[in-house]
């Protein structure tokens, strides 16, 4: 027995979960089902981050024209349009991805 407080070894087989644990599924069908499509939305999730890091280097680009030309850092109006855009897409929790995205495009303000 090992002194109270040192982890205890486990083999491999103690620690890896099966598939239907894995996915909380109760059978082998629903956890192949859930495996296949956290898949797909691992691979979606790898998509909206690539295209959040292009908006955000595009971002950069128009916020550096418009501080170059004597203008501010951030245009509300147009912030006000995207949160619109993205609530009338999504509802009220597209405002709050729509600020996220936001913040992280321009910084904070």
């Amino acid at each position: 027995m090992p002194l109270r407080g040192t982890p205890q070894k486990r083999s491999p087989t103690m620690t890896a979960l099966t598939h239907t644990e894995k996915t909380g599924a109760r059978t082998d069908e629903a956890a192949t089902l859930i495996g296949d499509a956290r898949e797909r939305i691992d691979a979606l999730d790898d998509r909206i981050i690539g295209l959040i890091q292009e908006r955000m280097a595009v971002s950069a680009v128009i916020q550096e024209a418009r501080i170059g030309s004597g203008g501010r850092r951030v245009n509300l109006a147009r912030e006000m349009e995207v949160l619109g855009h993205y609530r009338d897409a999504l509802g009220k929790p597209g405002t709050a991805l729509a600020m996220t995205m936001l913040e992280l495009c321009r910084g904070r303000i």
